[in-house]
């Protein structure tokens, strides 16, 4: 749907990384974030990571926590301001909508996710846009114009084994 306009040359590239966490506690799913952090830090072949919680988050506010806490780790680390978090999940609610407004659909996913970007990326693709201002403006018309329903159902087909 290209919501992000930035993701398509990085993905064709075969810089974008799919990490999975088996962890089901909230230590271990830090941990397997943690872990993936320090993947980037080690591999600037890989631009940009999103770590998949494939159990432990069911709940948005207990994922939530969870980014807070993986936002906590990048500042101890001293890495905030050299990499971004994104967030992804399966209820998200952006504060002040309805559970039910297609606009959620933007950062919905079929599992819990933390996309790791490296800043100076974000910094340069942004300089390249002529307004990134209006990227969210721009999916939430798109979101709220094809319907809840047309995203359930891409929701679906993307999580079919």
């Amino acid at each position: 749907m290209n919501l992000c306009p930035f993701a398509r040359r990085e993905y064709d590239a075969d810089r974008v990384r799919f990490a999975i966490c088996e962890g089901k506690k909230s230590e271990e799913l830090l941990l397997g974030f943690a872990a993936e952090l320090e993947r980037l830090e080690r591999d600037r072949t890989i631009e940009t990571s999103l770590v998949i919680f494939a159990e432990g988050v069911d709940d948005f506010y207990d994922f939530l926590d969870l980014l807070e806490m993986a936002q906590g780790w990048l500042d101890d680390q001293a890495l905030d301001g050299v990499y971004q978090l994104a967030s992804f999940h399966p209820q998200y609610q952006f504060e002040g909508t309805s559970k039910s407004d297609p606009s959620n659909y933007t950062n919905r996913s079929p599992w819990p996710i933390i996309h790791l970007l490296r800043e100076e990326s974000v910094e340069q693709a942004i300089a390249s846009h002529p307004d990134t201002g209006l990227i969210p403006q721009r999916n939430v018309a798109l979101a709220r114009e094809k319907g809840v329903e047309f995203w359930k159902q891409l929701l679906a087909r993307v999580s079919e084994p």
